[in-house]
């Protein structure tokens, strides 16, 4: 049986990317648009507790309601690599919120309760705002707790 020869190792070319202006190109920074959503979230603070607030992590539940005993998530952000996500639970609950959406924040869906966003968007976090207030006033209602009684 022949000896195994050792892997060769490939000379690693490590270079920067330069961009269309001949400048280093540098990873997008999204921490202002985490931030932006993490601040609306947290203004409902009153309704809602905290469950998560990392750097770069902040999730929200309702203590009010419980499933399976333990509080029901909210709407939560989350830093990821290449964009920033917003998760909002009243979308997968209330399909009829996300009916009336604007084009531009529809563009940003993911799924059936995530929004994914890479800058500041004013006009799309307003109109999430009130999605997101929406659905804590649709969580609230007689009529989900009792739905959500059933499920367990």
């Amino acid at each position: 049986m022949p000896a195994a020869k050792p892997a060769l190792r490939k000379k690693s070319s490590v270079k920067a990317k330069k961009s269309l202006t001949g400048k280093l190109s540098s990873k997008p920074d999204f921490v202002p648009v985490f931030t932006a959503l993490r601040g609306m979230l947290k203004s409902f603070s009153h309704d809602v507790n905290v469950q998560t607030d990392q750097p770069g992590n902040f999730h929200t539940e309702i203590p009010s309601i419980l499933h399976r005993g333990k509080p029901l998530y909210f709407a939560g952000v989350r830093l990821n690599k290449n964009y920033v996500s917003y998760y909002l639970m009243s979308g997968y609950y209330c399909l009829e919120l996300l009916q009336g959406m604007s084009p531009e924040l529809k563009k940003r869906k993911q799924g059936k309760a995530c929004f994914n966003f890479t800058a500041v968007d004013s006009g799309c976090f307003a109109e999430l705002e009130k999605l997101t207030a929406a659905g804590l006033k649709a969580f609230k209602t007689e009529k989900f707790r009792k739905s959500i009684e059933r499920l367990q």
